[in-house]
């Protein structure tokens, strides 16, 4: 089953280019993609993430919130 981390970001945000370099330089399980989406263009994601992003998510779970937590992710994607 295919799976999907998503990065809530938004344009000119160190964090968020630095946790998207980051996560390219993973290396992803084959059935994991990963997607950006700019909080700014959706009013309902600016009000639920404004202040958190950047915001990484597996599907519809949380992971971490400002800065990477590789534990974390990896942790997510095993038990996926």
């Amino acid at each position: 089953m295919a799976r999907t981390l998503i990065l809530y970001s938004r344009a000119g945000c160190h964090l968020c280019e630095q946790m998207h370099a980051q996560l390219a330089a993973i290396d992803l399980p084959d059935d994991v993609s990963l997607n950006t989406v700019d909080v700014d263009a959706d009013p309902a994601l600016r009000a639920r993430f404004n202040v958190k992003v950047p915001v990484l998510a597996l599907d519809d779970e949380i992971l971490c919130c400002h800065f990477l937590d590789e534990n974390e992710l990896r942790q997510a994607l095993s038990d996926g």
